[in-house]
């Protein structure tokens, strides 16, 4: 394996590339909005990564399918809240606060680390596979510091990926954490939604946050899903604006890896991850002539809902001086 280092002014307007081989092509270049990006090729497709900022995934395209959701944005625009760069496929949501935030708590939405202005980045590269690395120190005066390590790996044919993060304590005082591998899949008429944990595990959001603004159909509509078995078919968007949320709680009592899938005919999305690692997770759909997602999942370590409703209801995961913890999700498109 061989390490590459990855310098801010190497980049320009104009795509480079940096590596070629029998399996892979990586190239970097700087979008018009002035925002550093990596893109790694195999024979299935490709993914677009900021390296720099949060190492977020801004597009994902194999077996000749876009797997980004729809949205207003042509280009990633440098920013410190992921609302004013919302168009990547995925993003890291965390990591001591997450989730849309209640009126009395004092975080941005999903916390400090979708936009994070990363220390360093690097690719390791072997025959077999191309990772995207990236290296973030989180320090606050009086306050939380750690260490985050991001990567992305991409492995030769391959239609799936791994999107990791790697979270270490370096203060001397406990840490709260809340991390969401945050998925913004692309929305497909009539896809199929499956997973290997009851039906009954899926849990209709009741709250309102802050961003959505309910008209009288949705309402109706929200009104008939809390006795109704959960959406499994994606055939009705016109109900689906605002948005659509159902939670899962406490999933390792269900199974020890997690698998959903979102069956487009002759294709099928999936990810999969250990519920050790992640206990919860939620499924987002929205349709609108802007923005058209069906997150068919997004693990967590707990619910989306803000760092006090997390505290509150016991789901708020605390590390110890010098303890960490690594997350793994594999996510994607297969061929039936």
């Amino acid at each position: 394996m061989i390490t590459i280092p990855l310098y801010k002014n190497d980049f320009t307007a104009t795509k480079q590339r940096i590596l070629h081989s029998a399996h892979f092509e990586v190239s970097r270049f700087i979008y018009p909005s002035g925002v550093h990006a990596i893109e790694i090729k195999n024979a299935k497709g490709h993914l677009v990564i900021l390296p720099f900022m949060g190492q977020m995934i801004w597009d994902a395209h194999f077996l000749a399918t876009n797997l980004c959701m729809k949205n207003m944005f042509t280009e990633p625009k440098p920013a410190q809240s992921i609302m004013a760069t919302y168009g990547c496929f995925a993003f890291h949501a965390g990591m001591i606060r997450m989730g849309c935030p209640a009126p009395e708590d004092d975080h941005p939405l999903h916390g400090e680390m979708p936009c994070a202005a990363m220390d360093s980045a690097w690719l390791e590269v072997s025959d077999d596979c191309v990772t995207l690395k990236g290296s973030y120190e989180y320090v606050m005066g009086f306050g939380h510091h750690y260490l985050a390590t991001p990567a992305v790996s991409l492995s030769k044919d391959a239609s799936l990926f791994d999107i990791q993060m790697q979270i270490k304590n370096l203060a001397t005082v406990p840490m709260p954490l809340q991390y969401m591998c945050h998925i913004n899949t692309a929305y497909f008429d009539n896809g199929q939604l499956q997973q290997n944990i009851p039906a009954s595990a899926l849990t209709l959001r009741e709250s309102i946050p802050a961003h959505v603004q309910p008209n009288a159909q949705w309402l109706e509509y929200n009104q008939q899903l809390k006795t109704a078995a959960p959406i499994s078919e994606l055939n009705t968007p016109a109900l689906y604006d605002p948005e659509i949320v159902y939670f899962m709680d406490d999933l390792a009592k269900h199974v020890e890896q997690a698998q959903f899938k979102l069956d487009i005919g002759d294709k099928y999305l999936l990810t999969e991850f250990s519920t050790e690692a992640f206990n919860c997770a939620t499924r987002w759909i929205l349709y609108n002539g802007d923005q058209q997602v069906g997150a068919y999942v997004l693990p967590a370590t707990c619910r989306p809902e803000g760092f006090l409703a997390a505290k509150a209801n016991g789901t708020l995961i605390y590390l110890a001086p010098g303890q960490e913890r690594h997350f793994n999700v594999r996510t994607g498109i297969c061929l039936k």
